[in-house]
């Protein structure tokens, strides 16, 4: 039976890392990552070995500004939401400003060092291996949670909760559902 994850009555990050605790294997579907938001699960993703089958995968689709999309709808461009090399250098380029410009906000704590070095060595050992969906705006908030359970193998999160910190925090209306 699915449950509703208000985080008024019943909390979702708590009931994620749980999950998580029990996993080999995760794949996390968002629109907005947030460097210090990862830090709330980062813990959980050092138990995975890395490599394709022991990972934590993430798929990122940042939404435009708004002076972004009409900029799009008005190109005379016929590619059909096909990208070439340089635009995909300076939308990476431009993802990379806007975690800097993340880390520029407030103070930074030595939490927040701590909880950034984790997140490099999670990349650099795979056991975190992030993508950019650069095609159009990905509106999606996916958290599929791979464990060995033969009753419950994969349990998914879907919903409104980015991986950030409001998202995880204070998001309404998310769902979870186990197959």
């Amino acid at each position: 039976m699915p449950r509703i994850f208000d985080n008024i009555d019943l909390q979702l990050l708590p009931i994620l890392r749980d999950t998580l605790k029990l996993s080999y294997r995760a794949d996390f579907c968002v629109g907005y990552f947030n460097l210090r938001g990862w830090r709330k699960l980062d813990d959980l993703i050092e138990q995975y070995i890395g490599g394709e089958t022991s990972c934590c995968r993430l798929l990122v689709g940042m939404q435009g500004l708004p002076s972004d999309e009409v900029h799009t709808a008005f190109t005379l461009s016929t590619s059909e939401g096909r990208l070439d090399n340089s635009t995909i250098i300076r939308f990476k380029k431009k993802i990379a400003a806007e975690f800097k410009d993340q880390l520029t906000i407030g103070a930074p704590t030595n939490e927040d060092e701590a909880g950034l070095r984790r997140l490099s060595h999670q990349l650099k050992t795979k056991k975190l291996v992030i993508k950019l969906f650069l095609a159009h705006p990905l509106h999606a908030k996916l958290y599929l949670v791979h464990r060995n359970d033969p009753n419950s193998p994969i349990v998914g999160f879907l919903g409104s909760s980015n991986l950030t910190l409001a998202g995880l925090n204070r998001r309404l209306f998310d769902c979870v559902l186990t197959r």
